[in-house]
């Protein structure tokens, strides 16, 4: 365990850009390490214990973390938000306070990324975002994991990165991954949803390789990774068929898959609306890599979780 010492003890993970590529580096071998086995038998987190808060629903998050801990030798505790009440039936500051008390770490699943903010500024112990409104970096963890596995650490920079869809949380982290490792992350979305601004901003002010675009067509030529992700996330029903209208002709099938380069692959972070942004034959295709980036979100989390939290005092 010598060889992979916790480099961001106590330290919040909020977004890609709260480390640096030699911290992601860290971060990827030893998640690449997890995966292999190196760690088994070991219990890093032993006494520790994560605090995981749900305001939406999850199946990979929620299970991932759970046994990431698990496997790391600490505990998880579920709360969600009929429980606590984020700041309707208590002041998130107060929540934060209280957890700091008992658990070593939190994960946060919410809507909106100010809440993890203020869960991190009244809090000792460190914060994890499992999802908000702006971003998804754990999620991204996984998929630079499953990108690494099938084109080499070594050749993440130039190598394109193609999101393809709605400019959501999902897109702003593509973008902070550009900024991070050098990849050339282009974004395709229909006019009227694109990436954040101050996002793009970020990425233009870092010398980032990102290009934005509306055209299909330039965004599949030369495609090593194609990425999508629902059109339609939770909250946004009411905005469902406008939505449909304005993504027609998004949709990935195989046709589409043929059209990136031959050994390109095609990535989702699942849940699939199938019929919508995704067909069952591009997760089934020969190309798609989803249900390995599914399974990376266990390997990197984890590899997250041991950094953040190892190395602290235990309780106990």
């Amino acid at each position: 365990m010598t060889k992979f010492p916790p480099l961001l003890t106590g330290r919040d993970f909020l977004s890609n850009l709260d480390i640096t590529p030699e911290e992601y580096r860290a971060i990827m071998d030893t998640a690449h390490a997890m995966k292999r086995g190196e760690f088994k038998g070991l219990k890093p987190l032993d006494g520790q214990t994560l605090a995981l808060i749900f305001e939406k629903a999850s199946l990979r998050t929620r299970t991932t973390f759970d046994v990431a801990m698990y496997q790391l030798g600490g505990h998880s505790i579920t709360l969600s938000n009929n429980e606590i009440g984020l700041g309707t039936r208590e002041r998130i500051s107060d929540v934060a306070k209280n957890l700091e008390r008992w658990v070593d770490g939190v994960m946060a699943r919410v809507y909106l990324q100010s809440t993890l903010i203020e869960l991190a500024e009244h809090s000792t112990i460190p914060v994890i975002n499992g999802l908000s409104d702006f971003l998804h970096p754990v999620q991204l963890l996984a998929d630079y994991q499953t990108i690494e596995e099938n084109f080499g650490q070594e050749n993440l920079s130039g190598l394109k990165v193609t999101y393809l869809g709605d400019g959501n949380n999902l897109a702003n982290s593509h973008i902070h991954m550009g900024i991070l490792t050098g990849a050339h992350v282009t974004v395709c979305t229909p006019v009227g949803y694109e990436p954040n601004g101050g996002v793009l901003l970020d990425a233009i002010k870092a010398g980032a390789n990102i290009t934005l675009t509306h055209s299909i067509d330039e965004a599949l030529e030369g495609t090593d990774v194609l990425y999508t992700d629902v059109w339609i996330s939770m909250g946004q029903e009411a905005e469902a068929e406008r939505k449909r209208q304005a993504f027609a002709g998004f949709c990935v099938d195989a046709a589409m898959l043929e059209r990136i380069k031959p050994d390109g692959v095609f990535l989702h972070c699942l849940p699939a609306h199938y019929g919508e942004e995704v067909v069952p034959e591009a997760t089934e295709h020969r190309k798609s890599k989803v249900f390995d980036q599914a399974e990376n979100r266990l390997h990197a989390q984890k590899a997250l979780l041991y950094h953040v939290m190892g190395g602290q005092n235990v309780r106990w």
